[in-house]
């Protein structure tokens, strides 16, 4: 790569591939075209959709580079035809223009060629001389993103119209050069999503080996009241009083993680003579209050050091006694499918749900030997560290990515 920070010539990026020289050209995306354009949600929405046929995309199917099909909707022969102007092409490339996702783009590719898409995505068709993997990549990048943002009125980023794509300003090279770039950056996305499958087969290896493991084992019925005491998060604070002073555990370090995160703490002020719970070492940590009755109960282990920390109000902590309980096989437990069944009849509400949590610190399950809660657990360790691992490998790819799509546009 070539560095061009020192270089006298205008309209080049920062970084360049050697082999290629001479001015970038300015264009804009209407004059790279050939549509811009997108389509309409079927007459009755999604009582329309149907399990196979033509593929149907919205704007959650279209990520930051990537289609994301989990959920990916299907019309019939009928509904299709009627949006026949809509058909996707390869290689076309989607750009959602409307709500929170507004700005992500992806590539047509052949799971979806032949499907339509719905009013909030665009598609975006190129002229020959502009590679849709690059303009998809520009898109992406933060001059890109700029000028999407631009036409956002105060910030509310509710929605892009087809002039306003249209006259988005692109500055293009050489076909070649264009080709290249995509390459490199085609090469990094199919690494991270080789990274994402991974990650997920290493997910789904730990979750079965822990149900395994903890489906026929043997032990001690108790109850949490019987191994410890539980204490609440944070209380009496208002919005002032955050964004310095002390560590703590916010709401998602808990749901997300089997051990909690050092590097995912908030700050609150607190008082010298203010008295709040502590987290300490070894502590159980749990979520108390969610919009859905699956987000609560949901667990994490705290291993860390810190002096004084504290936790999110909408969290509870257990603090166990004694020697009974390893701190690590409980960060693996509480992550299991019986206990996660266990704990969902006990988040009780309507429009927001709320762990019992007396009826919580009395539910029985089986605790086994401290020797096998130790065998347990460096079993499970093991592979959470690995999958640790491969996760940071992940970040340290999208990190790259993001520096070259800062580096290699103008």
């Amino acid at each position: 790569m070539a560095n061009n920070n020192d270089n006298k010539v205008l309209n080049v990026p920062p970084l360049r591939f050697p082999e290629f020289s001479g001015e970038w050209k300015m264009c804009t995306i209407g004059e790279l075209t050939t549509k811009v354009g997108s389509g309409v949600t079927p007459r009755g929405g999604e009582a329309v959709y149907k399990t196979e046929g033509h593929p149907f995309v919205r704007s959650q199917n279209v990520g930051l580079g990537n289609l994301l099909l989990d959920d990916i909707a299907f019309i019939d022969e009928e509904t299709h035809l009627r949006q026949k102007n809509t058909e996707l092409q390869f290689n076309d490339v989607l750009l959602n223009i409307t709500g929170a996702s507004i700005g992500r783009s992806a590539l047509v590719d052949k799971q979806i060629v032949g499907g339509n898409v719905n009013q909030h995505v665009c598609i975006i068709r190129t002229k020959e001389n502009l590679v849709p993997s690059f303009i998809c990549s520009f898109l992406l990048s933060n001059y890109g993103q700029r000028q999407i943002d631009s036409f956002q009125a105060g910030g509310n980023r509710q929605g892009l119209n087809f002039e306003q794509i249209k006259s988005i300003k692109i500055t293009i090279p050489s076909k070649d050069e264009q080709i290249k770039i995509a390459k490199l950056l085609r090469a990094i996305d199919e690494r991270i999503a080789t990274q994402n499958k991974i990650i997920e087969k290493l997910q789904s290896l730990i979750k079965g080996l822990n149900d395994h493991i903890l489906k026929n084992i043997e032990g001690d019925q108790v109850c949490f009241a019987d191994l410890g005491e539980a204490y609440g998060g944070l209380s009496g604070k208002s919005g002032d009083d955050f964004g310095c002073g002390d560590p703590f555990i916010t709401y998602m370090n808990v749901y997300q993680n089997t051990y909690i995160s050092e590097n995912d703490y908030e700050l609150v002020q607190i008082a010298p003579d203010e008295k709040q719970n502590s987290v300490q070492y070894g502590d159980a940590l749990f979520t108390l209050s969610s919009e859905t009755p699956e987000e609560v109960g949901m667990g994490a282990v705290y291993l860390g050091k810190s002096q004084k920390l504290y936790l999110n109000s909408f969290c509870f902590g257990v603090h166990f006694h004694g020697n009974r309980v390893l701190p690590q096989y409980i960060a693996h437990f509480i992550s299991s499918t019986s206990f996660r069944k266990a704990i969902y009849p006990l988040a009780q509400g309507s429009t927001r749900f709320n762990l019992q949590k007396q009826d919580f610190m009395r539910m029985k399950f089986v605790l086994p030997s401290l020797e096998e809660q130790e065998r347990i657990a460096t079993a499970l360790d093991a592979l959470h560290n690995h999958l640790a691992n491969e996760k940071l490998l992940t970040e340290q790819y999208l990190l790259l990515k993001q520096f070259l799509l800062q580096q290699m546009f103008i």
